[in-house]
């Protein structure tokens, strides 16, 4: 059973959190935007808007996501509700600051190139928004009926609605619209994350249940009554794991559109990554030189395209996903130029403040036909190793998180827990399996979730903590013989199936509206 909870207390620490976050972001800007030129105001008040929007869908997340890892404490009382939302709001905080980021960035390769590129333009604000805003309504809608659904697979749906309507204003001549390559490997990883979680936490359950026959780890939690001691501290460690991994993956989701948000509204202060060393810069030079000349042995023609042409034919690359004739040349220009702009400077910093939301374009179009070429290229061991490493320092170079936006993105996610964890614990302790949850199917259900979602984070996917843990839940009420309470299971299938289509459409008409307003 859950243990009431103190509304006053939570009021008053939401409201504390709230406010100390406000004045934390203000802060951080204030000192990263310090000597930015010709600040607009409306560019401001849209860097505000947009980061209040993409932090409330984080917050809506804690909602759906977080309460799921402290589902199995609350219910099985464990821990009181503000503790356990404490506590695995602080390991979510940890699991942000120590993921890499590559998560975030894997999301935002979904987006058109073009809208990435010209992100600080109507269109890429009309992304930003359009996209955040459906995300958010269909999050609200589900979570309100207390469905538990995947804020991954809707924030995905989101963005691919944004890339068909873009593609289809613009012309499939002129726009990439959706990577449906990039795409269809997310698309596994959310479809192969829940039914594994339910076989593995099904075969776990009747193996724990065979070898370990301690019958008071197979009881329902009492009213008002702690488990014992061991049941707990594993209750307390399994809660933990998915919220450290939590915060590990699904944190990242949010990071990616924060930092879009930053490069599109202040471009010289977030452009580039000005923590790179200048051992760094210097050996990225170097590498520069010698791919230019690897190049050159692949196309010697000496009539380089001029950096515009280059420009868009690399864009074309990448909305085509295959190499033109002229693609090489093109990248053996962008590397000249961006040499030109780099040379002699100790730090990114140093690079003139006019030149570097282009250097950051030129470097993104250069990675990711790098990435297209070594593909379709017959190189050495040698090159393509040389051609890694220079990929890699471009990605430090143009794809950073700074620790502030980890800080409040982890912030988010534990509001979101604080105020709106009820609705997902109830569905999770008592609508999924016909009999209530017990302790050993909740330790069971959560090891298989941050498992799943570390196995996640090493293959740079977004994985649900929703869908993993709730078919892990199922897996174990029918290893336990409980069975299925299949209405529930039929709402959450229900939710999972409509979410692609619903934030699809969503963000389509709301990216059209935001082009014609803007």
């Amino acid at each position: 059973m859950i243990l009431p909870n103190n509304p006053r207390f939570n009021k008053i620490a939401f409201i504390l959190v709230l406010l100390g976050s406000i004045i934390y972001i203000i802060l951080h800007l204030r000192e990263d935007i310090i000597g930015v030129t010709n600040p607009s105001f409306l560019a401001f008040v849209l860097l505000a808007l947009a980061l209040v929007i993409a932090l409330g869908f984080e917050f809506i997340n804690g909602f759906h996501d977080t309460a799921n890892a402290v589902a199995t404490v609350i219910y099985s009382n464990s821990l009181p509700p503000i503790v356990a939302v404490v506590w695995s709001g602080l390991w979510n905080f940890l699991g942000v600051l120590c993921s890499s980021g590559a998560v975030a960035f894997t999301i935002v390769s979904l987006l058109p190139v073009e809208l990435v590129l010209k992100v600080g333009s109507e269109a890429g604000f009309s992304m930003v928004f359009a996209l955040l805003l459906a995300a958010v309504i269909w999050n609200l809608v589900t979570w309100f009926f207390g469905i538990p659904n995947s804020s991954s697979h809707t924030l995905i749906g989101s963005i691919l609605g944004v890339g068909l309507m873009n593609q289809l204003l613009m012309g499939n001549n002129r726009a990439s619209g959706v990577d449906w390559g990039q795409a269809l490997q997310v698309f596994k990883a959310l479809v192969f994350s829940p039914l594994a979680g339910f076989t593995i936490a099904l075969l776990g359950m009747f193996l724990l249940k065979n070898f370990l026959p301690i019958t008071s780890f197979y009881k329902v939690p009492e009213v008002g009554k702690t488990p014992p001691w061991p049941i707990r501290l594993l209750l307390i460690l399994t809660c933990t794991g998915v919220s450290f991994s939590h915060g590990s993956n699904d944190g990242q989701k949010g990071m990616g559109l924060i930092m879009l948000i930053l490069i599109g509204t202040v471009p010289t202060a977030y452009a580039l990554n000005n923590a790179v060393s200048s051992k760094q810069v210097e050996n990225f030079m170097n590498k520069a030189v010698v791919i230019d000349q690897v190049l050159m042995k692949y196309n010697n023609n000496p009539d380089l395209p001029t950096i515009d042409q280059s420009r868009q034919i690399l864009t074309k690359t990448i909305q085509s996903s295959k190499i033109f004739p002229e693609t090489i040349p093109a990248i053996r220009m962008m590397l000249q130029s961006i040499q030109h702009d780099v040379n002699n400077k100790e730090t990114f910093k140093q690079v003139p403040v006019e030149y570097q939301a282009n250097l950051r374009n030129d470097l993104y179009l250069v990675e990711q036909n790098l990435v297209h070429f070594t593909k379709v290229s017959p190189l050495t061991s040698s090159q393509k190793d040389l051609f890694e490493k220079f990929e890699k320092e471009i990605v430090t170079a143009i794809q950073f998180i700074p620790p502030w936006v980890k800080a409040v993105i982890a912030i988010a996610l534990g509001l979101g827990t604080m105020v709106g964890w009820k609705r997902v614990v109830v569905t999770v302790g008592r609508k999924i399996g016909k009999n209530e949850m017990s302790y050993g199917q909740g330790a069971v259900a959560e090891t298989v979730a941050m498992t799943m979602i570390q196995m996640g984070n090493q293959f740079h996917m977004p994985i649900s903590t929703t869908h993993v843990v709730t078919s892990a839940v199922a897996g174990t009420a029918l290893a336990n013989g409980d069975g299925i309470q299949w209405r529930t299971i039929r709402n959450m299938a229900m939710a999972w199936i409509l979410t692609l289509p619903v934030s699809i459409m969503l963000s389509a008409v709301l990216f059209w509206i935001f082009l014609k307003l803007f």
